[in-house]
């Protein structure tokens, strides 16, 4: 509840800039990459409308491939199954794995060192009011890939392994951040065997967990690179990322970049408010390490915001694309849930309030993808 509760209000907030900018909620909610995922789940990935393009204006057979199965597959699922529209099948598909992803971080609250359940709800509310949390409720893959991802950290957590293993072949359908799943698994697998001298359970979650990304990236390189060599194709979708959207791994210049000439020359609010989350993402970090977090929790995060800070990309994504880094609002949960609740109540109104404006700016009165 207290989940559908913050999105409720981002989503009311919403409507009332809608309203004054000349769009509909429904429009603000399947816009920009919602309109991919809409496509392939109508027609798949060769039926997308051909109007849709890369950011460069481009359309090719291949560029549809540049988006994850899972959730656009979830999507036809449920149409088909319910009779459902599209966007309507695509909105509750977000909210019902917001809600998934919410219990799982009550679980995470509760496992942690210093946790408990009033830890994991105030983890919930942290998670749902994200800075660009209004991604949640949209016809985006994020809520999908949220949910899968924090069940597999709980299961790691409780030494289920083929459990997290599956969990985290699932999210790697849904998008190449998995990878940060697989860096956390791994890592725990490994302590595991070293410390318990456990090899069969643990291995087999381990090699069921990259199933869903490694073979949805296969596949991929054998439909543009057919004949290539695995280690060619798996490279595939990189360089399909990069000739579509100019998005590729640089090690952070294009961001810090992007700092510099935000800071020095604009004035815009998305953009300097972009770099505040980022620079809240390091410190959380910093403070997760020092804290001594759960060390797959901490691997995760760092993992989501590595691969957020150091690809070029679209800059204006990134808040967004921190949205899966869940586990770096575990200190400012565990902080909380020690205050008094007048406290833990005004702060996390504010925390709403604010992410209900911000996301309903981004996508009424930003001009740009986010």
């Amino acid at each position: 509840m207290l989940f559908l509760a913050v999105r409720q209000l981002g989503v009311v907030v919403l409507s009332v800039l809608s309203g004054v900018n000349n769009t509909t909620t429904r429009e603000a909610l399947r816009s920009w990459d919602g309109e991919w995922f809409l496509g392939i789940a109508q027609g798949g990935y060769a039926g997308v409308p051909p109007g849709l393009v890369d950011a460069f204006g481009n359309r090719s057979d291949e560029t549809p491939l540049a988006f994850f199965p899972g959730y656009p597959t979830a999507i036809r699922w449920l149409t088909e199954l319910t009779g459902l529209q599209l966007t309507t099948a695509a909105l509750f598909l977000s909210g019902f794995f917001g809600v998934l992803t919410a219990y799982a971080l009550v679980r995470l609250g509760e496992l942690i060192r210093g946790g408990s359940t009033r830890t994991g709800l105030i983890l919930v509310v942290l998670f749902a009011a994200s800075p660009m949390g209004v991604v949640l409720s949209m016809a985006y893959s994020e809520s999908m890939f949220c949910a899968a991802a924090a069940w597999a950290l709980v299961f790691v957590l409780r030494h289920q392994w083929l459990a997290a293993g599956a969990c985290a072949a699932v999210a790697g359908l849904v998008r190449p951040t998995a990878a940060a799943v697989l860096l956390a698994i791994g890592v725990a697998v490994l302590v595991h065997v070293v410390r318990r001298r456990e090899i069969w359970h643990p291995l087999a979650g381990l090699l069921l967990a990259p199933v869903g990304l490694v073979g949805y990236l296969t596949w991929v390189g054998t439909r543009i690179r057919p004949g290539a060599g695995w280690f060619e194709q798996l490279q595939a979708w990189t360089d399909l990322q990069q000739r579509g959207w100019d998005s590729r791994f640089d090690w952070g210049v294009a961001a810090v970049t992007f700092a510099g000439k935000a800071l020095g020359h604009s004035g815009n609010v998305l953009e300097i408010a972009t770099i505040a989350v980022l620079v809240a993402a390091l410190v959380l970090v910093v403070i997760a390490v020092k804290q001594r977090l759960e060390l797959p929790l901490v691997l995760y995060g760092i993992g989501v915001l590595v691969m957020d800070l150091g690809s070029n990309g679209l800059m204006n994504s990134k808040a967004r694309l921190l949205v899966p880094a869940f586990t770096l609002l575990i200190p400012v949960a565990l902080a909380l849930a020690k205050r008094r609740t007048s406290t833990v109540v005004l702060t996390l109104t504010a925390a709403a309030v604010a992410s209900a404006w911000f996301g309903a700016h981004s996508l009424t009165i930003w001009q740009y993808a986010i």
